[in-house]
């Protein structure tokens, strides 16, 4: 019993130390930008030697990876997760105007989130392989997931439905970009409900014809 309770407190503090290095790491890049942010800033950020940001997370490119791959995560269960037993009763149209405006709840409300894109688009110029990390970890998988989801609603008509999500995923990022990243929304402002519901009577016009 004893045994157990050391493990998992060493599982404790060492999970406590991951956080704290990506809470760390994050302020940096935030604040610094990728190129300018160096493992030592990260360290005296989280309250933890070099050696320990070194030994966690490898080198600087793994560590943003990493980031990125907790994002991925977060928003991925907050936003992309289509519920079987919902999904498979409910109305597609209803479906996607629910997942569409999750998405754009979730994204246009989350700063942290618009800033650490920015940083990705910004320095993608210089290090493509950060902005390919937050296609294969964000990006890849919510495509499939909702690729899958049209195939198995052949009454949806649509000829090419990897194509079709492509159309409804970058709808949704070009318009957070726009009135977000861009501070478009006091210059051609748009309610999001009129986005959701215009684009997803597009996608289901065809149903049942």
């Amino acid at each position: 019993m004893n045994k157990i309770k050391t493990k998992n407190t060493q599982r404790t503090k060492s999970e406590a130390k991951a956080e704290a290095i990506l809470k760390g790491a994050m302020k940096e890049f935030l604040a610094n930008g990728y190129a300018a942010t160096s493992m030592d800033k990260v360290a005296k950020t989280a309250g933890v030697s070099k050696a320990t940001v070194y030994s966690y997370f490898g080198d600087k490119e793994s560590l943003f990876n990493a980031l990125i791959q907790n994002l991925a995560k977060d928003k991925f269960q907050t936003a992309m997760i289509l519920p079987e037993s919902e999904s498979a009763e409910k109305e597609p149209k209803l479906v996607l105007q629910q997942l569409a405006t999750k998405i754009l709840e979730n994204g246009m409300k989350d700063r942290t989130f618009q800033n650490f894109i920015r940083i990705i688009i910004g320095e993608s110029g210089r290090f493509p392989e950060l902005a390919q990390a937050y296609v294969n970890n964000l990006a890849k998988p919510a495509i499939k997931m909702l690729t899958q989801y049209f195939k198995s609603h052949p009454e949806l008509d649509l000829p090419d439905a990897e194509a079709i999500v492509r159309v409804f995923m970058g709808t949704l990022v070009y318009y957070m970009m726009l009135q977000e990243l861009m501070h478009g929304k006091d210059i051609i402002p748009l309610e999001s409900d009129r986005l959701v519901n215009t684009l997803t009577d597009l996608i289901t016009a065809n149903k049942g014809k």
